[in-house]
Order: structure tokens, then C-alpha cells, then sequence
């Protein structure tokens, strides 16, 4: 970090709301060792928050550190996040010269859990790590094994954001679920001590894995009825198939995900659950995938991410043969079409609904995002300070989000 003194710097971020949290904390830093932001053209240092979850992101990384080298050759460039950790040599072969801030370095000059990222939204790290062995994930060896920060710190972090003007708080790990087993306590404690925070303000709880979950469900489910948590479960099931969760070593069953959603929605009948898949993983079937649709229109998510399978360095999956890209593009094809056909069932189903909504984030002038209890998208089309709490009516729905008008 002490590269970052007294420079002009220009900072992109990339990958999960973890390493854009820990980008706030690197920005922080740099400013307090006399550094300032300037757009790309004045800087004299460029940093880059690496993301490598998948092929496609690693290239994109290397082609930005890329034309930074080519197109700067006069500025320092400084690559910290995930890839430096796993693949400096990758790092080094499109830039050779780069500087090297690994994670661990970050957390020894800044260690507050958390950062404000937007006006009005505080994201708080949960740990670092996870207790999976994903046989296709290249993250937990960059983030490496669960190390949970204290419940303590974590309270003390959203007291701060709150008093910041944070009113929505993001909790964020590798895997929020698994958090506290080396501290002596467990996500759903958590979530009571931090409901039990004053100030006004609502708690998205981050990516939970189904095979954490299962052990604590029956505490789980009631702390996301508490007050101050969004209903808003997110939880990657990555496959349909058991023998396609088999081989991706996830350590669950479709039954486990449907026995958690299940769990949640009889508590909260109006629980929005949203969920991942990975498609084309090199041991699925036809047959899989089929168990993969049938899945997705049982459980009826609300929001669905899907990825296309890519073979990360390193990594179990490596060992076997790769499916064709036709195959992946027809799978993903088919997935989408499904997710959107609940998407706009559900959405309909909206229209005419009054509820309270707190204003998120506005991206263009004369409209907002605001957010009901179940994190629902939902547009605003006016000019309304972020963080305030409104009544509304849906009037309209597009695929990816709800109109509404203020009442």
C-alpha cells in the first residue's frame, strides 16, 4: 500500500460486492496517504480490483491491464483482488512491470469490515473464505479457507455505515451462511444482534450455499422474518441433477434446496429467492438439464444468474472433457426462456399492490430503483432522495423490474 502516496490514481473494480467493498477501503486508504481519484487520462498510478470467477471475466481482466500497459506506458499500474493471488505469472505475462497489493496487505492498513459503495448503501464484510470444496470454483483457493470476523466488529461496522446515512446494509461473504463456526456463533445470531441496531435501515443478506444453510434452518428461517432483513434469500443451487451436485462436490441435493425454499416460504410466503446456475458442466447430461428445468419451474425463483460452465486452472473440474459451446449457448437458451416465463408471471401478479419501498439508487435523472420487503426492483418515476421510505402502487412491470407510482 505504500505505493499508493501521493499519487493521482484511477481505480476500476470488478467482480462481487466483496472486492467492490474492499475497493472503498483501498480508495480510503490511498486518500489518507495523500493520493487523490482523477479520470484515466490524469493519473499517474491505474488500479485494477481483479475478478477470475470465470473464463471470460480473466480475460477481460488481462485485456484491461493490457491497454493500460500499452496505452500508458508512463503511469504505474497496480493490480490487487482474487488474480494476483492464484495467477501473478498470468498478471505478469500482459504486464510485467505491475505492482502487487494482495488482499491480506488491504487488511492490514484497513481493517474496518465494510465501506459505504453508494450514497445510501454500506456493504459489510461478513470473512474471508468459505468451507466448500467446489470441485470448479478457483475463488476459495484465492480467498482460501473461512476466517469470520467477529460479530462485535460486524455491529460496530453497520453502527457506523448507519450513522454514515446507510440505509440499506449489505452483509457479503464467499458464503454468508457459513459464517461463525470459528467464533463461536452463526449467521442467524447475527442477524438478531444486528436487527436489534437502532437507526432506519434494511439488511440484504448476502450468497448463502444450500449446504450451510441446511444446519442452521430452523434458526435461519425466523431471523429473516425479523424486522430490519430484506426477504430476500439468495442461494446458488447450481444444478437440478444430484449426480451433476455430486460432481461438483456441492454437498446437498435438489430435495435440500427445495426442502430450504420450502422452509422460507412457509414463513414468509412473500420471500423472493434468487438463485444460480451453472450450465454445461462437463458431466451433464441431457438428462441432467432436463431434471435442471424441471427444478427451476418447481421452486418458481425470482430472480435467476446463469453462467455457462468455463474450466478454471487448478481446479478438480479441470480433469474432465469440456462440453461443446453449442450445447452450453442451447442450455443457457432454454434456462432463460423458463426463468423469464416465471419472471413475468410473477410480476404480474404485482400490478395493483400497494407496499412501503425505500429508495436505493438513482441512475438517471426523474426516476429511482427503490426496493419493497422482498428486495423487488421497482422504479419510481420520480426524483426522490435516496434512502427515503415511501408508499407506492405498482402500476406496470417490465421483465427485470416494477413500475410504480408514489401515493
Amino acid at each position: 500500500m505504500q505505493t499508493l502516496r501521493n499519487k493521482k490514481i484511477y481505480v476500476e473494480s470488478y467482480g462481487c460486492t466483496f472486492n467492490h467493498a474492499d475497493t472503498e477501503k483501498l480508495i480510503e486508504t490511498a486518500g489518507e496517504q495523500g493520493c487523490v481519484q482523477v479520470p484515466a487520462e490524469d493519473a499517474d498510478v491505474f488500479v485494477i480490483n481483479t475478478c477470475t470467477v470465470i473464463g471470460a471475466t480473466e480475460r477481460t481482466m488481462l485485456r484491461r491491464i493490457s491497454e493500460f500497459a500499452d496505452n500508458r506506458k508512463d503511469v504505474l499500474i497496480v493490480v490487487t483482488g482474487c488474480m494476483p493471488v492464484i495467477q501473478e505469472d498470468l498478471i505478469r505475462s500482459v504486464c510485467p512491470d505491475c505492482h502487487i497489493i494482495l488482499p491480506e496487505e488491504l487488511y492490514r492498513c484497513n481493517n474496518r469490515v465494510g465501506a459505504l459503495t453508494m450514497p445510501g448503501v454500506g456493504v459489510v464484510q461478513m470473512g474471508t473464505g468459505c468451507l466448500g470444496g467446489c470441485s470448479y470454483c478457483i475463488t476459495r483457493s484465492a480467498r482460501g479457507r473461512l476466517k469470520s470476523f467477529s460479530e462485535s466488529a460486524i455491529v460496530a461496522e453497520v453502527e457506523r455505515l448507519v450513522l454514515l446515512g446507510a440505509g440499506e446494509i449489505q452483509l457479503t461473504g464467499q458464503d454468508v451462511s457459513a459464517y461463525g463456526p470459528d467464533c463461536g456463533t452463526n449467521l442467524a445470531e447475527l442477524l438478531y444482534a444486528i436487527n436489534d441496531i437502532s437507526g432506519d435501515f434494511s439488511v440484504r443478506v448476502g450468497m448463502m450455499n444450500p449446504a450451510t444453510v441446511i444446519p442452521i434452518l430452523d434458526e435461519l428461517v425466523p431471523a429473516f422474518a425479523l424486522e430490519k432483513i430484506f426477504s430476500f434469500v439468495h442461494m446458488p443451487v447450481q444444478s437440478g441433477s444430484d449426480h451433476v451436485l455430486d460432481t461438483m462436490n456441492r454437498g446437498y441435493h435438489a430435495e435440500d434446496f427445495v426442502k430450504i425454499v420450502d422452509a422460507f416460504r412457509a414463513e414468509m410466503p412473500d420471500v423472493r429467492i434468487s438463485t444460480d446456475f451453472i450450465v454445461g458442466f462437463p458431466t451433464e447430461t441431457d438428462e441432467d438439464f432436463a431434471e435442471t428445468l424441471s427444478l427451476i419451474r418447481r421452486t418458481q425463483p425470482g430472480k435467476v444468474n446463469i453462467t455457462r460452465f468455463s474450466t478454471r486452472p487448478g481446479t478438480d473440474a479441470e480433469k474432465y472433457h469440456d462440453l461443446p459451446d453449442r450445447i452450453k449457448k442451447d442450455r443457457s437458451r432454454l434456462l432463460t426462456k423458463a426463468a423469464n416465463a416465471i419472471y413475468d408471471e410473477v410480476n404480474e401478479s404485482y400490478v395493483g399492490r400497494v407496499s412501503d419501498v425505500r429508495v436505493t439508487e438513482q441512475k438517471k435523472a426523474g426516476s429511482v430503483v427503490a426496493r419493497d420487503h422482498s428486495y423487488m426492483n421497482i422504479v419510481v418515476m420520480e426524483d426522490l432522495p435516496v434512502g427515503s421510505v415511501w408508499k407506492v402502487r405498482v402500476t406496470g412491470h417490465h421483465r427485470h423490474y416494477l413500475i410504480a407510482e408514489r401515493l
